[in-house]
């Protein structure tokens, strides 16, 4: 069972770290399930992850004050919207897509915008 959730645990990592880059897909949530499967799997691949320089403060950070730096906060809504609108207007040929571009947006917008900010 335990190479089962250090399995999951690493996929949940691999999503986690292509959520940093796709605007779509959530960095913290993966990166926490990450947390939670190895700390249940491996106390190894636990403390690797909580200790790395990079990856690490996404976790601590919203473990201990369910915060998102500013700059994150920013950084995230600026990409959600560069993409969603580029879609909008670039790919969606009916309407009813682009409306479904924009609302996922603002939806995107509103959860990222509900936590609080942490101060750095």
């Amino acid at each position: 069972m335990k190479y089962i959730l250090a399995f999951l645990g690493t996929l949940s990592l691999v999503l986690g770290v292509a959520g940093v880059f796709l605007p779509l897909l959530p960095t913290t949530p993966f990166l926490l399930l990450a947390a939670a499967l190895y700390f249940r799997s491996s106390p190894r691949l636990y403390e690797w992850l909580l200790s790395h320089p990079r990856l690490g403060s996404y976790i601590r950070n919203f473990r201990e004050h369910k915060a998102i730096p500013l700059r994150v906060k920013i950084v995230s809504v600026a990409l959600v919207w560069a993409t969603l609108l580029y879609c909008t207007f670039g790919v969606a040929d009916v309407w009813w897509m682009r409306i479904v571009f924009i609302a996922i947006a603002a939806a995107v917008t509103i959860h990222i915008l509900h936590y609080n900010t942490l101060e750095e």
